[in-house]
């Protein structure tokens, strides 16, 4: 999944994040100095970052390689992000705790579409009353490809090695090949959305 062929970025026509259900996953991050510029706000960049730690994290939930799939044959399996829309609402600051979530997603045959949002965390302590209505901080669709490629290692005469004059070998460009989305993948998935749909 951390592999990005093209992404594009948009503030608009960017799918709301459905509130009235409960997300499919959602996880707590902590705000770190790296995350921030010089005047303690999240990099814009860096939403995708944690959209895309919180996708990871729920594949880890589901018993699956966070990154790569093995068939059988040996050939090596894994994701792409195709498409990025987001919607920025409000700031985040250094040091502040935020809920990333999985809000829905939808199987197509050969890539998978989250919609994600950001929201400002606040600790189970405080009072539901004394907590804004509207915590969204951003939301997003992401388009997840899934594709599959396989390295194998041909002889390069003319870069050889000057000191054993020996040729070098390097990895020959094999194209990554769009795939029908996984089995096990597929499944797990379905099931993770059916059990959403049945607890609301």
């Amino acid at each position: 999944m951390s592999t990005i062929i093209t992404t594009t970025t948009s503030t608009k026509n960017t799918a709301p994040a459905n509130t009235a259900m409960k997300p499919l996953f959602a996880v707590d991050y902590h705000v770190y100095i790296n995350h921030t510029d010089a005047g303690g706000i999240v990099y814009h960049a860096n939403h995708l970052i944690f959209f895309e730690n919180c996708r990871r994290d729920w594949f880890t939930t589901l018993g699956l390689n966070t990154y790569f799939l093995q068939t059988d044959e040996g050939q090596i399996q894994h994701f792409v992000v195709s498409q990025a829309e987001l919607k920025y609402q409000k700031a985040i600051f250094l040091d502040e705790e935020i809920s990333v979530r999985i809000d829905k997603v939808e199987l197509k045959p050969a890539s998978i579409i989250f919609y994600q949002s950001i929201h400002r965390h606040f600790p189970e302590n405080v009072n539901v009353n004394d907590k804004p209505a509207d915590t969204l901080l951003s939301s997003s669709k992401i388009v997840i490809a899934c594709v599959q490629n396989q390295t194998k290692p041909s002889s390069v005469p003319e870069h050889a090695d000057n000191k054993s004059n020996k040729p070098i070998t390097v990895p020959s460009a094999i194209p990554i090949r769009p795939i029908r989305v996984p089995k096990q993948l597929h499944d797990s998935i379905q099931q993770a959305i059916s059990q959403q749909t049945t607890e609301q």
